[in-house]
């Protein structure tokens, strides 16, 4: 087992598009670290450099205590999981499993201890003759990361490795894979653009954007306290909610917009936000922050339009008009308003965010 750590790297294809820039991470001995942001925000780059798959432009990478970025993939100690499995089809799963320790000229009783050992640990012992073709989607994952697991290596990378599954198999997939690093304590790095799974599995969460880290974070304080109005968006699902306004004094501080008026609750942030008066600035509200209680403290109530009624089974998401606002509940099964019905919104100030309108970053 080992730390990872990085340390200014960056990324330049062509010498011109910047794909990672100076990205600054350390991964502890035995963390799970996911790596999630949009299409084309550089974490399967970044993934692919500690593992030695892309050169770095610049900085350093550093495995345990020894710095990798002139040594080989192959003398790293680390097994990749790719999204397509990268499965040989001509051979069994067992031979799958072992054909990176035969490359090594393990012993064959050695092999077989740990093709079995891994086989058993991921429920596929009795598929070890089949050959790729004639597994499942979840099944073919498994074997791959069997093959990861063989190795014993300092550092597991994953990258994408539930895209190809459909929904029911991811989530028993993550949860398994959440139960492996249990199992293994081992370090794991792990790319995904699902914010789902990354608040599920990871420890800490790097989020990036436009080859940057926005921030790093538990899971629980990237939703609750975010950084910036990016990751405030991307984390949660439903989104928040934003909504451009002002702040005004009017009876005490308020966040105005074309349409209403809402007081912003003494305590928390206030003092930070009365630099900004008269300066417009984005207000931010989780969908389950718009079902609190009417009259209780700091909570207003707004009259909307309905657009949507999803019902989702446990709970119901309500789409929703307000001025020239659109906004998004998350309420009660029972909660079912009609269609084109005016709607009275509780929206429970106490737990609205402000960001910079220029910056995006929050106002704290």
């Amino acid at each position: 087992m080992a730390s990872v750590e990085l340390k200014q790297v960056s990324k330049l294809f062509d010498n011109s598009v910047k794909a990672v820039d100076a990205v600054d991470v350390f991964i502890k001995d035995k963390e799970f670290v996911v790596l999630v942001g949009p299409s084309g925000c550089g974490k399967s780059t970044t993934l692919r450099m500690i593992a030695g798959l892309e050169e770095i432009t610049s900085g350093e990478i550093k495995i345990g205590d020894k710095v990798v970025n002139q040594v080989a993939p192959k003398d790293r100690d680390i097994a990749m999981v790719f999204q397509n499995y990268a499965l040989y089809p001509h051979m069994t799963v067992y031979e799958n499993m072992a054909f990176g320790l035969k490359l090594r000229k393990y012993p064959k009783q050695e092999i077989d201890t740990r093709v079995r050992e891994a086989a058993e640990i991921l429920s596929i012992s009795g598929l070890l003759q089949r050959k790729p073709k004639a597994l499942s989607g979840g099944q073919r994952q498994r074997v791959a990361v069997g093959r990861a697991i063989v190795r014993k290596p300092q550092v597991f990378l994953f990258d994408e490795p539930l895209s190809n599954l459909d929904a029911k198999l991811r989530i028993q997939m993550r949860t398994e894979i959440s139960k492996l690093h249990s199992r293994l304590e081992t370090t794991m790095i792990y790319v995904t653009h699902d914010q789902v799974e990354a608040m599920t599995m990871g420890d800490r969460i790097v989020v990036m954007r436009d080859g940057r880290i926005q921030q790093i974070d538990t899971p629980l304080n990237l939703y609750h306290r975010p950084q910036n109005k990016f990751v405030a968006g991307f984390i949660g699902s439903p989104a928040m909610n934003f909504i451009d306004g002002e702040l005004i004094r009017e009876n005490g501080l308020c966040f105005k917009t074309t349409y209403w008026t809402l007081p912003v609750p003494e305590g928390g942030h206030q003092q930070a936000l009365a630099t900004y008066i008269g300066q417009p600035v984005i207000m931010g509200i989780r969908p389950e922050d718009l079902a609190a209680a009417a009259g209780a403290a700091g909570v207003c109530t707004l009259t909307c339009k309905v657009d949507v009624v999803e019902p989702m089974g446990n709970e119901t998401f309500i789409y929703l008009t307000a001025g020239a606002d659109t906004l998004v509940a998350r309420m009660s099964a029972t909660t079912l308003p009609a269609v084109f019905s005016n709607f009275a919104v509780h929206i429970d100030m106490n737990r609205a965010h402000f960001f910079d309108k220029k910056t995006e970053q929050v106002i704290r």
